[in-house]
């Protein structure tokens, strides 16, 4: 498809369309070998040799955004030298190369988001870009309330402190609890060594939401893509969390440490389905 030559070099990252239009009414650029100097003028960015200087202009990629239910079993990474098998592989239709933001431990399942953008995949990994992240953790054995008042207070880990979290009991049985864990720090393995700070051995890991965006219904191995809106929906700055000034209330649950609940999330798209 034609579009205008200032649109194609602004769009591949070259400069801005105001610079473009300089560069060519300079004689600076070229389309298949020969100068243009008109503002008009189009080519094909996909078919067409344009260069800048006798620099090739590369077409701006496409970008995808995918949300990815992983399952136990997957590496966080795009290789791994033990063969085993790879989140990517579950993504291999998308026409991309796509690599993960952030990590998922091999035994953990759940929400993982997997990108070509590196520029926004990086705004999401820097510390100072905390969002919600929430899970649901069976422990073994039970969790007393100081265990939980513990978590939500936050814990010294071997490479710093960690931040408190959100903590609630979601349900008990005989031989196990499920807690969720809500936290905005993004650090290697973070939930399982808050567990095991306060004395909870993790029987099974699954992150549940990150930010705004669930799993949806979304099977093991199946993902869908999301909108931009919805992928640049993470980039906005996180809200502070409010300071609890009240005492609890009497007769609190034991997941009642922190007084605020997790943030609701909206309710996702309807699920695009893929996967095997």
């Amino acid at each position: 498809m034609k579009e205008r030559l200032q649109k194609i070099i602004a769009a591949a990252g070259v400069t801005s369309r105001r610079a473009a239009e300089e560069l060519i009414l300079a004689g600076r650029v070229a389309v298949n070998g020969q100068v243009v100097t008109e503002l008009g003028a189009k080519a094909d960015g996909a078919e067409d040799r344009i260069t800048v200087d006798g620099t090739p202009v590369r077409p701006a990629e496409k970008l995808y955004y995918v949300l990815l239910h992983k399952p136990a079993g997957y590496v966080t990474s795009l290789k791994d030298p033990q063969g085993r098998h790879l989140v990517t592989e579950l993504v291999k239709d998308v026409d991309a190369r796509l690599f993960p933001v952030g990590r998922l431990d091999y035994n953990s399942e759940g929400l993982l988001l997997l990108t070509n953008d590196g520029a926004w995949a990086n705004r999401l990994m820097h510390p100072r870009h905390q969002v919600d992240k929430e899970y649901h953790v069976r422990v073994r054995g039970k969790a007393d309330p100081q265990q939980i008042r513990r978590l939500a207070e936050g814990v010294e880990l071997e490479d710093g402190p960690a931040a408190g979290a959100t903590v609630r009991l979601l349900k008990t049985d005989q031989n196990n609890d499920w807690l969720s864990i809500t936290i905005r720090e993004g650090r290697n393995r973070q939930v399982r060594r808050m567990c095991a700070a306060v004395g909870l051995s993790v029987v099974r890991l699954r992150r549940i939401r990150y930010g705004s965006l669930t799993l949806g219904g979304l099977n093991p191995g199946e993902y869908r893509l999301l909108s931009t809106a919805e992928a640049m929906g993470l980039d906005a700055p996180a809200e502070p969390k409010p300071k609890r000034t009240a005492p609890p209330r009497p007769g609190a649950a034991a997941g009642g440490s922190k007084a605020e609940a997790p943030r609701p999330a909206s309710r996702p798209r309807p699920p695009q389905r893929h996967g095997t």
